[in-house]
């Protein structure tokens, strides 16, 4: 029975080619299924950023404009814009909320250490609660200058 078994050159016709077919469509149809779902994924998050006006301050007690907005350019209502010190000093962290604008205004005090000729804030966002938005990047910091007086004449 085994060697009419092994002299049957029929085998079973067709079930590679059913087998053939069915991993094909499996294989398409789980790459489109991915592809939804990163594409999904991809959309639901969207990257803030902080402009800072100015960015280069000089030490001393002083309000910073900042504009947060989303990765098209549009103002983001709702974001908490946090400054806390960087290799310049203030006494804490600094927050405000964002209005309508995307605009907050924030008073720091910056000190600079002895023998230090500048220094940075770092300045970051907090994203409004519930929002599909996400700050993983750095964003600009302050530059704060000793010399301020020099730089902003020119």
């Amino acid at each position: 029975m085994l060697d009419t078994f092994r002299s049957d050159t029929r085998a079973i016709e067709g079930l590679p080619v059913r087998l053939v077919v069915a991993l094909v469509v499996g294989v398409a149809s789980m790459s489109v299924m991915l592809n939804m779902l990163s594409g999904v994924q991809g959309l639901a998050t969207s990257e803030l950023d902080v402009k800072p006006t100015p960015d280069v301050v000089g030490p001393g007690a002083q309000d910073l404009d900042f504009t947060v907005v989303d990765h098209e350019g549009n103002p983001v209502e709702g974001a908490t814009v946090i400054v806390k010190s960087g290799t310049a000093e203030i006494d804490g962290v600094a927050t405000e909320k964002t209005g309508g604008d995307g605009a907050a205004t924030v008073h720091v005090d910056a000190e600079l250490g002895a023998n230090r000729e500048d220094g940075t804030l770092v300045v970051d966002v907090k994203p409004p609660a519930g929002s599909s938005f996400v700050d993983r990047r750095e964003n600009t910091n302050v530059l704060v200058v000793q010399d301020w007086a020099r730089y902003s004449e020119s």
